[in-house]
């Protein structure tokens, strides 16, 4: 690294950098149990954090309109997006609207939205929040869990939906 000045990072030059960290995404949903009404989000921030007790993390922005929605219902579904779900990625990544038009689902045991095809599916609830910056880190107890299929991952690297090419 000699002669290469280090300076801090701006916004555009902070997201080059981290968005050459190819990540998996997973859907983040829930279903309000009086109306039925769906909330989603897609996130790349989602990881594991202990085995015992079983917990997942995942972050989510401040700006979120879904987020209040999701963690008022209490119990989320995550799936774990495969290759083929590109368009439902991008449905649940955008901003309004009804996120799961053309987007198909099943309930996972405990009633949380899980989205059909996905590889694989945790039923949790939340367990904390963590304020960091501009974002929540969000905590879950994972309560249902399934591994649905086999097959590639969606993947998000360098501000796109990706698929492994092998």
């Amino acid at each position: 690294m000699s002669g290469v000045t280090v300076v801090p990072a701006d916004e555009r030059c902070l997201r080059s950098v981290l968005g050459r960290f190819a990540t998996g995404v997973v859907a983040v949903a829930a279903r309000d149990a009086v109306t039925g009404e769906r909330a989603g989000l897609a996130a790349n921030s989602f990881c594991s954090v202990s085995l015992d007790p079983p917990l997942v993390s995942f972050c989510v922005a401040h700006t979120s309109s879904s987020w209040p929605r999701i963690r008022e219902a209490g119990t989320l579904g995550i799936s774990i997006l495969g290759a083929g779900q590109r368009e439902a990625a991008t449905r649940l990544a955008a901003r309004g609207g009804d996120k799961f038009t053309g987007v198909a689902w099943s309930a996972s045991p405990g009633g949380a939205p899980v989205l059909d095809g996905a590889l694989a599916w945790l039923e949790c609830a939340i367990e904390a929040e963590h304020r960091a910056g501009d974002h929540v880190i969000v905590v879950a107890r994972v309560l249902r869990l399934d591994a649905s299929l086999e097959g590639e991952p969606l993947l998000f690297f360098r501000g796109e939906f990706e698929r492994i090419s092998r």
